[in-house]
């Protein structure tokens, strides 16, 4: 058996470790993560960790006795927070399939039953699962920046965007009363929401928002969506559309043919070996910085405004470290 089909049997049983946290008022111990899994008590606690820093709803409940427990939070539910698409339950019956053993088939389609019966809303894909997955064995880590975000106050935005409900916020040590539209998740997470009587969505930083309450106020965001909100930038800051050319040596090719830059790009691979991509978003300021990361191996083709923003931006960025 492959070390990819062999590690699917364990994938499930976090599945229902987490299916279980659910379930049980009272939550789940070490002993029980330890007991589902068959691992160590430091591999139990490793997991609890990654468990509780990619799925926030997962908190520390009332404990009875010695014993800790970690489950969700009262206002959470496994079908909001887990959910799979047609092609990765067509990929996992693929790789069904495939497999010699009637044993590990019928493990695989019990996980498989399961996804499709919770797949009802976006949120954590089979990736996430097996990213959860690794880096319990330890095999992987989060080697990035990151803010952190309180967990109660990201549950109340959610109740408050499945309601309708304003929320009175202290943002940036302001007040603000807002009336929360979505969240989308860059280097950081944002809340788009409008503030007040505003008409416009605006981008709030999550990690700025110290404390939050529930109104019973409502609003009405009429047809707005955020997939669509979100696929008119290149990050979450919105203005002008700009349509944008890059070309990319072939030294990176490989790497640019992988990566997807945005939901409306086109990627052509040239006789030469370079590659050229071209989409429609705005947000110059995220696109530069996004430029910045591919170093030499990319130049922008159009528009000029574009290119000739980023030789400033480059010249500031010198003379700040020459100290001038």
């Amino acid at each position: 058996m492959s070390e990819e089909q062999a590690r699917y049997p364990k994938l499930g049983k976090i599945l229902n470790l987490i299916i279980k946290m659910q379930s049980r008022s009272s939550g789940i111990t070490l002993n029980d993560i330890q007991e589902e899994l068959e691992v160590s008590r430091r591999s139990a606690e490793r997991l609890r960790d990654v468990l509780i820093w990619e799925i926030p709803q997962i908190v520390e409940l009332n404990s009875s006795g010695r014993e800790k427990h970690w489950g969700f939070s009262r206002s959470s539910h496994m079908r909001e927070i887990i959910s799979f698409t047609k092609d990765e339950i067509a990929e996992l019956e693929t790789i069904k399939d495939s497999l010699e053993f009637d044993n590990k088939k019928e493990v695989l389609n019990s996980v498989i039953t399961k996804l499709k019966a919770l797949s009802k809303k976006d949120s954590i894909q089979i990736e996430d699962a097996v990213e959860i997955l690794l880096k319990t064995e330890g095999n992987a880590i989060s080697q990035k920046p990151s803010y952190k975000i309180n967990a109660e106050i990201l549950d109340l935005i959610r109740q408050a965007i499945k309601e309708n409900r304003r929320l009175k916020t202290k943002y940036d040590n302001k007040e603000k009363i807002l009336s929360p539209y979505g969240i989308i998740y860059g280097t950081s997470a944002y809340l788009i929401g409008v503030e007040g009587s505003y008409k416009e969505p605006y981008v709030y930083k999550l990690h700025k928002i110290s404390s939050a309450e529930l109104t019973e106020e409502t609003y009405d965001k009429g047809d707005f969506d955020i997939r669509e909100y979100a696929n008119r930038s290149f990050g979450v800051y919105q203005n002008e559309i700009i349509k944008v050319e890059l070309l990319f040596s072939k030294n990176v090719a490989e790497d640019v043919l992988n990566y997807n830059f945005h939901p409306s790009q086109k990627v052509k691979q040239n006789e030469d070996g370079t590659i050229t991509v071209k989409f429609k978003a705005s947000g110059e300021l995220e696109i530069m910085w996004h430029i910045f990361r591919w170093g030499d191996n990319v130049k922008i083709i159009s528009p000029k405004s574009l290119r000739k923003e980023y030789i400033e931006y480059l010249k500031k960025v010198l003379e700040t470290q020459e100290g001038k």
